[in-house]
């Protein structure tokens, strides 16, 4: 046995065992704010309850587990019968379970229904990320298929179910489903006007057969699916379940899984339709029109995922800084790790405060909201969903050389870090969408600047940014060669309205000063020196109060 050559010191213990929820006070404050009194001492407890799951060793474990024991296809039984499963890890399942039972797909249908469920998914994703996928589109399904109210009386007490039940089964005989999504093929991805799948007709009303294949088909181990074809009268929007009512399986051929950057606990396949049975959703060819709100639902999910893995990473890096001494002391109170951490921090406070403002308006659910959520919601998923990979870089290189090694975790929110800007669609897409919300409905731009304008005078850098907006927004040449920039620019100016609206002033002041002043380089760690980074940094420290 070899002789014992060190003490092991000054090593960081691990964020664990504590509440996610309420140690957030940019995402707590939020929830207050958004929800009324008489909900919200129940909404809290809720929380308050999922938060200290989220932060507990167990939830840890399965998270680790369910992304070292990848979903595995198994495309035929020992017979030689097509059988078309994908096989999980059981903390996969124990996830989903424990997800799905604190309301994670409950939204549309309870008091504050779309805030409390966007909190619970922030703090949930911050034990695993993947999971989060058949969750949002389940979630997300239930507006698409209130365009057919029997369909909607069919399934949606089933999307919306507390309980969750894995295997296939018809879904009358289960208490709870699940549902995914096909939209993208081969020849296309995100032009799904050239998508080839055919929908014939039959006998049946709504019942059609589908021939074709999806590119991209997340969580095919659904109950039901929600997929875009060509039926005689153009694009329309359908039903596919796994099941039939009969207890035979539709047939549902998944050719393979994506082998993916990162999201490696979710199943993400390709799969073929022959033959295969479907229920119209909505007219023949107004299938975008169909599948829009579960599509402005699930970007919604994306600016909500990516503030949960920038609040997760940002936890990391502050609490790795607290404990962990070089030259002479603490990290966190060496001045430029205190910039770098406080830099990170307003990120991630920002995307935390304007998810949930999103959140708020589905719940409100007036003209108005709406109007605001057509260019927010674009706005926002194009914004946030981009600072999450730099943000997630730069907290994993505040834990050195033990960020970088697979038990840290920080690997993992790496390389789950740029999925939400590629899902539902990818910057340009995002921006272009603005550009369309622009042009096509003043009332949508209109809701948007009344929204900044709530917070003018009360910065002068917001005022000047909010002016210099208005000036790029009267100038339509070359407007599309420089979407990007104007919708950066709107994001970020929404992001200033509602912090200095909302936000401690140590927080409004750094993020005007910065983001919208431009006192800032082009890399995280360089604030104003001058400003109070130390409460910056202190308010975003995971320590439940």
């Amino acid at each position: 046995m070899a002789a014992t050559t060190h003490t092991v010191t000054n090593q960081v213990p691990p964020l664990v065992g504590y509440d996610v929820y309420t140690a957030d006070r940019a995402l707590s404050e939020a929830v207050e704010r958004h929800i009324e009194p008489g909900v919200l001492p129940g909404a809290q407890e809720e929380l308050g309850a999922l938060g200290r799951a989220a932060g507990s060793a167990q939830a840890q474990e399965w998270g680790a587990q369910a992304n070292e024991h990848p979903p595995v296809l198994r495309t035929h039984d020992r017979y030689g019968n097509r059988i078309d499963e994908v096989e999980f890890h059981p903390s996969w399942h124990r996830l989903l379970g424990h997800a799905v039972a604190a309301g994670l797909t409950d939204a549309w249908g309870r008091p504050a229904g779309h805030v409390r469920r966007a909190a619970g998914f922030l703090v949930w994703t911050q034990a695993e990320a993947g999971h989060g996928c058949p969750l949002s589109m389940t979630h997300a399904a239930v507006p698409a298929l209130r365009t057919d109210p029997v369909l909607a009386a069919e399934w949606e007490p089933k999307l919306t179910s507390y309980v969750y039940e894995e295997g296939l089964r018809p879904a009358p005989e289960k208490a709870g489903v699940l549902f995914g999504m096909g939209m993208t093929e081969k020849q296309g991805g995100t032009d799904v006007r050239s998508n080839t799948t055919r929908a014939e007709p039959l006998s049946g009303e709504g019942e059609y057969l589908l021939t074709g294949h999806k590119w991209f088909c997340s969580a095919p181990m659904s109950d039901g699916f929600l997929v875009l074809a060509q039926a005689p009268g153009g694009l329309t929007c359908f039903l596919v379940p796994r099941a039939l009512p009969d207890g035979t399986r539709n047939v549902f051929a998944i050719q393979r899984l994506k082998d993916k950057l990162g999201n490696k606990s979710n199943a993400s396949g390709e799969v073929e339709f022959d033959g295969t049975w479907a229920r119209r959703v909505g007219e023949e060819g107004r299938g975008v029109r169909t599948i829009i709100e579960m599509v402005a639902a699930t970007r919604l999910d994306c600016v909500v995922g990516s503030a949960a893995l920038m609040r997760q990473a940002v936890a990391q890096a502050i609490h790795h800084a607290t404990y962990r001494s070089a030259f002479g002391g603490l990290l966190t109170d060496k001045p430029l790790m205190r910039n770098v951490l406080a830099d990170l921090a307003l990120e991630s406070e920002a995307a935390t405060v304007l998810a949930m403002r999103l959140a708020s308006a589905y719940d409100t659910d007036t003209e108005e909201e709406r109007a605001f959520l057509r260019i927010a919601v674009p706005a926002a998923k194009y914004w946030v969903t981009k600072r999450c990979t730099p943000v997630v870089g730069e907290a994993l290189e505040c834990l050195g050389g033990n960020g970088y090694v697979e038990e840290s975790g920080m690997p993992r929110l790496l390389r789950e870090a740029p999925l939400n800007s590629i899902w539902e669609g990818s910057g340009n897409v995002q921006a272009l969408d603005v550009l369309r919300a622009l042009q096509r409905e003043p009332q949508a731009l209109d809701a948007f600047l009344r929204e900044v304008g709530k917070a003018r005078g009360a910065d002068h850098r917001l005022d000047a940014a909010i002016k210099d907006l208005l000036t790029e927004l009267a100038d339509l040449e070359g407007i599309e060669a420089r979407a990007r920039r104007l919708v950066e620019r709107m994001a970020l100016v929404l992001q200033g309205s509602l912090l200095v609206r909302w936000a401690p002033p140590e927080v409004s002041d750094t993020f005007c000063a910065s983001r919208l002043g431009r006192d800032w380089g082009t890399a995280f760690g360089t604030l104003p020196h001058s400003l109070d980074l130390a409460s910056v940094v202190a308010r975003a420290r995971p320590v439940a109060e």
